[in-house]
């Protein structure tokens, strides 16, 4: 998951220019912490004590706070590698009294897990077979163009990112592509040189990585399984709100896909005009054709029935997923169960069949076995698990009702720009910490808010979970971030260039969108 992997530490950072070099005492002080990982380790349970010792207040409240303390700093600084972190309030939470091991172990499973774990077993099956390699390539020969149109492939490009990350975690979708986006450039010539064909081939490179990594977080928004931020969101609401109707996955992508396909034009557009001149179809003509793509698809030979058979499966599962509840006026196929079923219903329903089907290789070969399962990332469960435990936490210890006297502010705002205020917290505090931990700690807050002022939760929530994946400005903003960073292509500046208005962009549409489309899809009209 988008900042639930460790790839930020496993991934190399690249030497950087004079910019970078600009270092302060703050960061020398971060650089001699993250050295020392006794240190790091101690850092938790000593902050812990602090809080315990010398900060007054209620108990539960106090108690509630020291763990938050000891749990984000063993997220920050990978002391403790995130899947520990993760199952640490499952002893924190029973020992400072915040709730009983009973309860507390119970947040780690509901159906918001059960959609995880069905779609990452889809996914494995989906990696094993090559299928993604083969939709990328289809996708992106058929944007080439003939003659070659820089912007036409750019936007294949960055269109199957965008598309492939609806279905898949952002990160895993940025993983895959990086090497069919790097496969393409290496086909350009040496870019050491500065004449202009290679300056304007440099200027390509730089648009097609930052177009790969930004497209994998745009589009994972649009879905509730493209991001664990969304999926966070999805069980707070329910956590908090039990008595109302949860978000379903139509009902999310109602309001997530118009966010996610405007943003993403947005993005293209910004790529083009910084990155794309009039010289740039010249100097890629004589490199960049269909025939790579067309010799890469060549190697993966003809689909076969496990293909076939996995992208039916796939398709079926996201036609039940959008039919399940439709509107209060045509109910959808959950009806029939008395809607009982939810997402993950479906989610593990369908994945169980990979088990049953022959793949028709070799003789009793099912599409997938459980050794294929072992890639599993439990981190990502076990942190989703971790932030329902925390929301949890923080709302029955009263802690919520204590911060969130720090976003008072937003009380006198007036009523249009509750929704950008509420995201633009949130996007400025991803660009340091992981978008998960930023929606763990800022959306509780957000709820007892808008308890406090009297206006829907999710007229705060949605913008504060949005704003939590605008992590558009630094490497280690996510770990697609780093995944791009890493090829070399592409420099914090670059970073900065493309982010920036990306994430003005982003907050814009949330501020026409959230009371419009947000009221329709929400119904945020009415006071919960």
């Amino acid at each position: 998951m988008e900042d639930i992997n460790t790839t930020q530490s496993k991934v190399p950072f690249l030497p950087i220019h004079e910019e970078a070099t600009t270092t302060n005492n703050r960061s020398s002080i971060l650089k001699s912490i993250r050295a020392n990982k006794y240190l790091q380790i101690a850092s938790g349970p000593l902050a812990c004590a602090l809080i315990m010792l010398f900060l007054d207040g209620p108990s539960s409240s106090r108690n509630m706070l020291a763990v938050l303390a000891w749990v984000f700093l063993w997220w920050l600084t990978e002391s403790v590698p995130m899947a520990v972190t993760s199952m640490s309030p499952l002893f924190l939470f029973p020992l400072f009294g915040v709730s009983s091991a009973d309860d507390v172990a119970k947040t780690y499973m509901d159906d918001v897990i059960s959609l995880v774990l069905g779609s990452f077993i889809l996914a494995l099956a989906i990696e094993h077979y090559n299928i993604h390699k083969r939709l990328a390539l289809n996708i992106t020969s058929i944007f080439c163009g003939d003659p070659l149109n820089p912007p036409l492939l750019l936007l294949g490009i960055c269109g199957t990112t965008a598309f492939v990350s609806m279905w898949m975690h952002n990160t895993a979708a940025a993983v895959m592509m990086i090497p069919v986006a790097t496969g393409i450039l290496q086909r350009l010539p040496d870019r050491s040189h500065g004449s202009g064909s290679n300056t304007d081939v440099q200027r390509f490179c730089k648009a097609v990585i930052l177009g790969v990594i930004y497209s994998a977080a745009v589009g994972g928004m649009s879905t509730l399984t493209g991001t664990g931020v969304n999926l966070i969101l999805v069980g707070m609401w329910q956590s908090y709100f039990p008595q109302e109707d949860a978000i379903s996955f139509s009902t999310w992508f109602m309001f997530g896909f118009p966010l996610a396909f405007m943003l993403f034009f947005v993005l293209w557009i910004v790529l083009c005009l910084l990155y794309c001149s009039t010289s740039t179809r010249k100097s890629l003509s004589a490199y960049l054709d269909r025939s790579h793509l067309k010799r890469e698809l060549e190697l993966l030979g003809p689909m076969d029935f496990a293909e076939k058979m996995i992208l039916t499966i796939f398709g079926g599962l996201i036609l039940l997923w959008m039919t399940r509840s439709i509107t209060d006026d045509v109910p959808g196929w959950g009806a029939l169960f008395h809607n009982n079923v939810g997402d993950g219903t479906v989610s593990v329903m369908m994945a169980t069949l990979l088990f049953i089907i022959p793949n028709k290789k070799n003789e009793g070969e099912k599409l997938m076995d459980w050794n294929k399962c072992k890639k599993l990332p439990w981190n990502i469960v076990l942190l989703l698990g971790a932030g329902f435990a925390i929301a949890d936490g923080v709302r029955t210890s009263g802690l919520a009702d204590e911060l969130s006297d720090g976003l008072s502010f937003l009380k006198n705002a007036p009523y249009i720009a509750i929704a950008p205020l509420s995201c633009l917290v949130s996007a400025a505090i991803t660009e340091f910490t992981s978008n998960n931990s930023t929606t763990t700690l800022v959306v509780p807050l957000l709820i007892e808010l808008a308890r406090s002022m009297s206006v829907h939760p999710l007229l705060l929530m949605v913008p504060g979970a949005i704003g939590a994946q605008f992590a558009f400005l630094l490497p280690t903003g996510t770990p697609s971030n780093v995944v791009g960073f890493a090829t070399g292509h592409i420099q914090i500046k670059d970073m900065i260039k493309v982010g920036l208005p990306l994430k003005v962009a982003g907050l814009a549409l949330i501020t026409v969108l959230m009371p419009t489309l947000g009221a329709y899809v929400f119904r945020t009209d009415r006071i919960v």
